[in-house]
This record gives structure tokens, C-alpha cells and sequence, in this order.
């Protein structure tokens, strides 16, 4: 038997409108999940024009999913009408 089968996904942590305590714990779940640098440095696209090359693509490309991960962590964790 696979230990995977008892493994539970923790759940996002929602704000609840403690704000300190929440961040506290959404960074610690972004920083367990490798994402926490991007929101300290945020993603920022290549400049219109510059040729990138295969491996700069590449790096890109990781760093665009990872920005994308993170944001839905945080949408998963803010009600729509605290964004509203």
C-alpha cells in the first residue's frame, strides 16, 4: 500500500479578516510550496522585442507557472467580495 493513499492536501488557509495571523500562515504554505520568492520579487515579463534564448524561455516559461500557482493560492483564499 501507498503511504500517497493517507497523504491529505492541507487546506488554503481563507482570510477570515485576521490579517497577521493569515499572512503568517499563507507564507509559510507559499514558501513550503517554492513560491514565496515571487511574491517578494514579483514576475516581470520580458521587455517587447528582446530574443530570449531556448534556456531563457524555458526560465521563463517556469517562472510564469510558478507566479500563476501562487495567485491561485491567494484567489482560493480571498472571498470575491473582499476583492470586489
Amino acid at each position: 500500500m501507498s503511504e500517497d493513499k493517507n497523504f491529505m492536501q492541507p487546506d488554503v488557509p481563507r482570510f477570515d479578516g485576521h490579517y497577521d495571523h493569515w499572512s503568517l500562515l499563507m507564507e509559510n504554505l507559499l514558501r513550503s510550496k517554492g513560491y514565496w520568492n515571487l511574491i517578494e520579487t514579483g514576475y516581470n515579463e520580458p521587455a517587447t522585442g528582446v530574443v530570449l534564448s531556448e534556456a531563457q524561455q524555458k526560465e521563463q516559461g517556469e517562472l510564469l507557472l510558478k507566479d500563476l500557482k501562487a495567485k491561485n493560492y491567494l484567489f482560493q483564499a480571498i472571498d470575491r467580495t473582499i476583492l470586489e
